[in-house]
């Protein structure tokens, strides 16, 4: 830790003056532009598509927009206007598209949230922050798209789905739409007036051409804070929405029967009934609950095969957890540079309602009948913002008593699989001077109800709390913030024990002289936080941004939060030069630099790391980028898993991909990526494709292959033991993975549509020349391992595992068990969904999914492929149907 403070001192100082030298001319700002709304009258328009309606004629158009993409602040090839309304429920808007070759009009066809073709849109800062929005797109083909905005642009959740209208049509003109907006979508307080914060873009897409009502300067940072303002609306009531979404669904299942096995007949079904709804809360806030969730209808988790000793971060895709997060996050260490610690937050919402961590011990000829998830009882979340630029989020989550039925012999009898728990978060941030300064804090809560003895190695209670600082100045173009955070978890000793030796720490380690292993704690506590300094805009084309990261041995998220690595301290640079304008061949071009230094607690330089990377979009709509990486020799806390840390070889990275242009009927992204580790230590190759082919306007093919080759001289394998000493075992690794994703989506109209989901999956790993740790720090990479020879190692033909005799003096003195796999996958899908009415919604699903698992580590497509489709499928069938209710 000594070295940290003046090498982050010098940093900061030279690219804090490289940058004000860069950055001395004023920026340029556009003026703000204003629109003012009116009553739509005693007749609000019929909303078609036809702007006919003599309630249009009471407000004026507005137009003269500008050019975004691909060249900033000149006229746009089309024009566009638009005209705002409104009465006591709704908001609605009117555009006239003008295009003076409506034959070449992109009316494509997508299910919702694809953004097809040619589109509008409306961006509607209701809350008047600056920072956290509302989009409504509205694709000519009558596709609606929407999203959340927040972090001023930063953050674009297309997962929100709000009701709300559109209809449009095209004439010899261009082409027009109609929106209707129900206030009880969007959140505002109680005022007068109403003063929000909107931008209109237009797509064209032939082009690729955006326009917008609102000019913006690309050397600005920020999206929302650049907003034009709405006027004119007057007496509408806030807080006062009651939104109702009981559902049904009716679930059957077929699988393999398993002789023996009362569990396994090959049938269940079960009906069951939830609600979720929304209340508007003191004028400002929103309440959303849910009773007996069903997730039914979201797609599956990728596949993979995980070698690593972490866990793999996934993205949230249930709705209820969706809306409203931008409140609840606090990442520990947020960063353009990058980087694994980034992921680290407070709240990860995929801890509620995850896999049961217990599993039964089963005597011979006994079954279990072991739950697949947790079952949410209920969930409520207030999310909201007061007119004093308060932001309120608190999550309460209630799940279930889950229990593993077990018979066999002996009888019946129960193991709790997962205790009855409840979880807790509450986030408040307090905007000042306009959003330029933000002070908030989090907390979070976990505590379970620990029944039985098997449940020991979980915490009894977690908690963890933090708080940050934002701050910009010099009209945004810089800015600092630092987020403080500390934990606390509670339990019996075997559950802190586990938290001690677990991955992220590994107390255990016999060099580990600075965070000592005590197998009598009840309790562990740490700290985190980071510092970060950023040139976020500016006329000059050189951004950067530079801070350091940290999180003590003994913090501890992981209940409700994501850590992937505790005892860290992290030190990251990132700058970069962007041309934003079209130049030459070149739409836009940036080069970006990246570096990282990483310690442990006790001061070991663990990793020294640097990028360089570039990317552009060209004028004919394709585009490309690549980067390198080196990573210097570094030392590892965590390959050993438990053991002493160990010095590893450098590498390099490198990586390239190419998109061509949207605009035909076949569109592609592909791209690979190479590792090569020095001293021959690994070699690892990806290629992907993305291959999309619209046949006709409702329907499109997408094919998603990728391959991976990864080749490891030191893969770990176990830990044994022999003479009381723990021997770490590794072997060379030669591992081969095939993915595909198959998509088919047929939209019959906006509101009914057709999607395909398939991927299968295989991959294989087979082990060669294994080896033991001798010294793993030693200087020269062949002094570090031990290869054993014909005479040391062999296989027990019983049960294929292998038989390790040190020094070949004829003994055994361990075994470990064969650790070649072929892991094989597939899951899919087909929903069939349709809205029949405004927010209420029928599904209707098949699912199937197959899994095989052998030792072989042998790798051809057509045996995998072969293997895995003979596999007995599990299908599962579902219908799904709610109906939305407003009151």
């Amino acid at each position: 830790m000594r070295t940290l403070t003046p090498l982050f001192g010098i940093l900061v100082t030279f690219l804090l003056a490289a940058a004000s030298a860069a950055g001395a001319a004023e920026d340029w700002v556009y003026p703000r532009r204003v629109y003012t709304t009116r009553p739509a009258g005693p007749t609000p328009p019929v909303v078609d598509g036809d702007l006919g309606d003599a309630c249009w004629d009471r407000v004026e158009w507005a137009t003269d927009f500008v050019q975004w993409e691909p060249q900033e602040g000149v006229p746009p090839s089309e024009q566009t206007a638009f005209k705002i309304l409104y009465d006591e429920h709704a908001l609605y808007i009117a555009y006239r598209a003008y295009d003076s070759e409506p034959q070449k009009i992109d009316d494509i066809l997508a299910r919702r949230d694809w953004f097809p073709g040619d589109w509008v849109e409306i961006n509607i800062d209701s809350r008047n922050d600056r920072r956290t929005g509302f989009s409504f797109t509205s694709s000519v083909s009558g596709t609606r798209g929407d999203e959340f905005i927040s972090e001023d642009g930063n953050e674009w959740n297309g997962n929100w789905d709000p009701i709300w209208k559109l209809r449009t049509r095209i004439d010899d003109r261009g082409w027009t739409a109609e929106v209707r907006i129900p206030f009880s979508q969007l959140r505002y307080t109680r005022q007068d007036e109403q003063v929000w914060g909107i931008q209109v873009q237009r797509r064209l897409f032939r082009k690729e051409e955006r326009s917008l009502w609102q000019p913006r300067s690309k050397d600005e940072t920020g999206w929302v804070s650049h907003f034009g303002e709405l006027r004119g609306i007057r007496g509408i009531q806030a807080g006062r929405r009651v939104e109702l979404l009981p559902y049904t669904v009716a679930r059957t299942e077929r699988s393999e029967s398993v002789d023996g096995d009362p569990f396994r007949d090959g049938s269940e079904s079960d009906l069951s009934v939830g609600l979720d709804g929304k209340l508007g809360v003191a004028g400002f806030a929103t309440l959303d609950f849910t009773v007996n969730p069903d997730f039914g209808q979201i797609e599956a988790d990728p596949s993979e095969v995980n070698l690593s000793a972490f866990e793999t971060y996934f993205q949230e895709k249930r709705p209820f957890f969706i809306e409203g997060n931008n409140i609840f996050d606090f990442r520990i260490a947020p960063s353009n540079a990058g980087g694994s610690f980034t992921s680290d937050n407070l709240f990860y919402s995929r801890r509620i309602g995850l896999r049961p961590h217990h599993r039964p011990d089963l005597a011979g000829g006994e079954h279990a009948d072991v739950p697949e998830n947790t079952s949410i009882l209920g969930a409520a979340k207030l999310t909201g913002k007061t007119a004093n630029g308060l932001s309120i989020g608190v999550l309460e989550s209630l799940t279930a008593r889950e229990v593993s039925h077990i018979a066999g012999p002996g009888g019946s009898r129960e193991e709790t699989a997962e205790p009855l728990t409840g979880f807790f978060a509450g986030r408040v941030e307090q905007d000042i001077a306009k959003g330029d300064t933000r002070i908030g804090g989090m907390v979070t809560a976990v505590n379970r109800n620990l029944d039985q003895r098997s449940l020991y190695d979980l915490h009894r209670a977690a908690y963890s709390g933090g708080m940050n600082l934002f701050h910009y100045w010099g009209n945004r173009s810089w800015f600092v913030s630092a987020n403080l955070a500390a934990s606390r978890v509670e339990g019996r000793p075997e559950a802190i024990l586990a938290t001690q030796t677990a991955s992220a720490r590994y107390y255990q380690r016999p060099d580990n002289d600075y965070a000592g292993l005590d197998s009598t704690r009840t309790s562990l506590s740490g700290h985190a936080g980071s510092a970060r300094l950023v040139r976020a805009a500016g006329s000059s084309r050189f951004r950067f941004e530079t801070g350091v990261a940290w999180r003590s041995p003994g913090f501890e998220t992981n209940d409700l939060g994501y850590l992937r690595s505790a005892d860290e301290i992290n030190q990251f640079s990132w700058v970069g030069y962007s041309v934003r304008n079209r130049t030459g061949i070149f739409r836009r071009f940036s080069i970006n630099a990246n570096q990282w230094l990483d310690w442990d607690w006790g001061g070991t330089n663990l990793s020294r790391r640097a990028n360089l990377n570039a990317n552009a979009d060209f004028v004919n709509n394709w585009s490309m980028g690549g980067g390198a990486t080196r990573t210097l020799e570094s030392i590892s806390n965590t390959e050993l898993r438990g053991g002493p840390s160990s010095r590893w070889p450098g590498q390099w990275d490198l990586e390239l991909w190419v998109n061509s242009a949207r605009q035909g009927p076949v569109f592609f992204s592909a791209g690979g990526n190479l590792g090569s580790g020095d001293k021959n230590s690994f070699t690892t190759g990806n290629v992907w494709l993305d291959l999309s082919v619209r046949p006709a306007n409702a329907l499109q093919l997408t094919l998603s292959p990728s391959y991976t080759r990864n080749r490891r001289e030191l893969q770990y394998v176990g830990t044994e033991s022999a003479s009381g000493e723990p021997r770490y075992l590794f072997g060379r690794l030669d591992q081969k993975t095939l993915a595909l994703t198959l998509r088919i989506d047929y939209t019959l109209s906006p509101n009914l549509t057709l999607q395909l989901y398939g991927a299968p999956f295989t991959s294989s790993g087979a082990y060669t020349d294994f080896k033991r740790i001798t010294d793993p720090r030693a200087g020269a990479y062949a002094d570090r391992f031990h290869t054993f020879d014909g005479t040391e190692i062999a296989v027990d033909p019983a049960d294929g595992s292998y038989l390790v005799d040190e020094g070949a003096d004829g003994g055994v003195d361990y075994r470990f068990d064969d650790p070649d796999f072929n892991f094989r996958d597939f899951n899919s899908n087909l929903v069939l969904r349709w809205e029949f009415q405004p927010g209420s919604l029928l599904f209707l699903v098949w699912s199937q999914s197959r899994m095989d698992v052998a030792r072989d580590g042998s790798f051809a497509v057509g045996d995998e492929w072969s293997a895995l489709f003979d596999t007995h499928p599990r299908n599962i069938f579902l219908v799904k149907i709610s109906k939305w209710f407003t009151l």
